[in-house]
């Protein structure tokens, strides 16, 4: 994954978990647009042996910060 993340615009893996047991991976993934998370999931074949559910986030701090400045 190392190498395919340069050919989008993706920060870097900031973390990586799996559950063996599960058969589930957790990747959080610093990157502008979802969809350079998706082809980086096809490109590596993650897409092919696993469901894959891009969720955006946002720091909790950041939300914080949005909220008490529209008040």
């Amino acid at each position: 994954m190392d190498k395919e993340i340069k050919k989008y615009n993706i920060s870097k893996i900031v973390e990586f978990y799996m559950s063996v047991l599960e058969h589930e991976w957790i990747i959080v993934i610093d990157a502008v647009h979802a969809h350079d998370i998706e082809k980086l999931c096809i490109d590596v074949g993650i897409s092919s042996m696993s469901t894959v559910k891009i969720v955006p986030m946002n720091l909790y701090s950041d939300t914080i910060k949005k909220l008490e400045a529209s008040k």
